[in-house]
């Protein structure tokens, strides 16, 4: 059997989270698998606008179907959230530095009111 490594489109996985229905979708996924039914009941849209937005997820790999019978359940796929995540890195890192700085600069200006308070 041959090893298969998946790769994930972080461009895809930006485009599927882009949506807020589809991110609630994912939101409701995280919590635990449903059918396509009682996903289509949660939202005020039609069925065929949720199977629209179950196929994007499906085709960014962030869900899985899996059909049992004539009920297809939905799975949160985590792994293409990684490459987002990875991305999202960066910008942790440059607000955690700039944040830094700027508790410095607060720090330095209270310090210096409170100093410049107590001489006058």
């Amino acid at each position: 059997m041959r090893s298969r490594k998946v790769t994930y489109s972080r461009e895809a996985a930006f485009h599927a989270l882009a949506d807020p229905t589809r991110r609630a979708v994912l939101d409701m996924l995280r919590r635990g698998s449903h059918p396509a039914g009682q996903i289509a009941r949660t939202f005020p849209i039609s069925r065929p606008a949720i199977s629209r937005h179950l196929r994007l997820l499906r085709r960014a790999h962030l869900v899985q179907e899996r059909r049992e019978g004539r009920r297809r359940w939905y799975y949160l796929n985590p792994e293409p959230l990684k490459e987002v995540d990875s991305w999202l890195e960066h910008y942790r890192v440059f607000w955690q530095a700039n944040l830094t700085s700027l508790k410095a600069f607060v720090e330095a200006e209270h310090a210096h009111e409170t100093k410049r308070g107590k001489n006058h």
